[in-house]
Parts: structure tokens; sequence; C-alpha cells
């Protein structure tokens, strides 16, 4: 196991969209792992090291607030905006106001959690990729409130705040004496096999979810 890190996250909105909703974006009830990977690889992130998320402590009681957002019909592909970008004429990458919707989203408010994780060096990692270095480069990062693009949560309209925190600062959670089974929910996507979505079934207990590493010993 790696170096170890506390991070406390918070922001006045968030959205981990259930995959199930096709339509509607509906978020999940807390943080889901792949959300708080993404938070860190936002701070600091290099081919060398994986992020593995340990636990989620959840302080602030789960609100939910529905809203309507304003959405793009279908999408661009990858290889659409390379041929445009190489001078396709054919390729119509403009979208109009026409293209627009009107959506009904269920996301969360007022959030607030506590990210355990360590991380792990990678088959890429050089011998000058210790994890003295890479632990020491992304603390001062977080120390600092340095990031490669903006933290968010589940959506980019909807960012996150954070701070790097030492255990004895991690406050009472509201869930503290109770157990709450929160169903399935998606862990990560599995991007060293064929890029399939990994589920898992968490329990929240006084406020703490402990996360499972799938993808130790791939």
């Amino acid at each position: 196991m790696g170096y170890g890190i506390k991070l406390k996250v918070w922001g006045d909105y968030a959205c981990f969209t259930r995959p199930e909703m096709k339509v509607e974006r509906v978020s999940y009830d807390v943080m889901t792992p792949s959300a708080a990977r993404g938070i860190l690889e936002a701070i600091y992130w290099k081919p060398a090291i994986r992020w593995v998320i340990d636990r989620i402590t959840v302080v602030n009681p789960i609100l939910f607030e529905s809203i309507r957002r304003n959405e793009l019909l279908g999408e661009l592909t990858q290889k659409s905006i390379e041929k445009a970008y190489y001078g396709d004429k054919n390729i119509e990458i403009y979208q109009s106001t026409e293209d627009i919707v009107q959506k009904s989203s269920l996301i969360l408010k007022d959030v607030c959690y506590y990210i355990d994780a360590h991380f792990v060096l990678t088959d890429k990692a050089g011998l000058a990729d210790t994890e003295d270095k890479h632990y020491a480069i992304a603390v001062r990062r977080m120390k600092k409130g340095q990031c490669f693009h903006r933290a968010y949560f589940g959506c980019r309209e909807f960012p996150a705040q954070f701070c790097y925190v030492q255990d004895d600062e991690i406050p009472e959670s509201y869930y503290q004496g109770k157990k709450l089974d929160l169903g399935y929910m998606l862990w990560d996507i599995n991007y060293i096999n064929d890029n399939n979505s990994i589920f898992y079934r968490p329990v929240m207990e006084n406020g703490v979810i402990e996360i499972p590493d799938k993808l130790e010993g791939q």
C-alpha cells in the first residue's frame, strides 16, 4: 500500500449520475469512487501512479434538489472533430439553439466529503518515479490548492472545493450511529480491460463507506 492522503471536498451542488437513468439525470445518494478518483487526478496525476480510494466519509445530510438544465442533443465524435480540425469542410460541428433541450435533473446540494486514498506505482513508472517523490508533489499541490483542471462533482458545472487535512480535523458525520445500505453503485470504469463498468454495493456505517480496490493485481 502506498502513501495515504486525506482530502476534504465540498460544494454547493453535485450530480453523480446513475447510468440506468437514460433520459433525465438522477444522482446517486453519495459520491462514487470514480468521482473521487477524478478529483484526485485533477489535482495530481502521472502515468506512473494510480490513485486508489480507500474510504469516503459523508459529513452533511443527503439532500436532493430538482432542477432543469439546458443540454445539447446528440454528441460530437472525436473522429468528426479531428476531420474538421484537419480541414474537412463536409463536417458540421456547429450546434444551433435548435439542438438545445431542457431536461430535469435530480441533484445533491450542500455536499461535503472526506476522501481517504493512496496511490500505487504502475508498470509505467521509471527509476526516477519513487513513492516519496510523488507523495511530496501531491501533498504540496493539495495544500496550495493547485490543480491541472478544475475539480468537479460529477458534472463540470458543479465545481468542487478541496483542501488537505489531518486525521484529527474530521468532524462527526451527520450519519454517526447509523448504518445505510446504498444499493448497487458504479465503482469505476475498467480502462485496463475493454472499458467495462464495475459495480459494487456500498454500505455506509457512521457516515463512512469503505471502498474495495477492484483493480488490485491487474
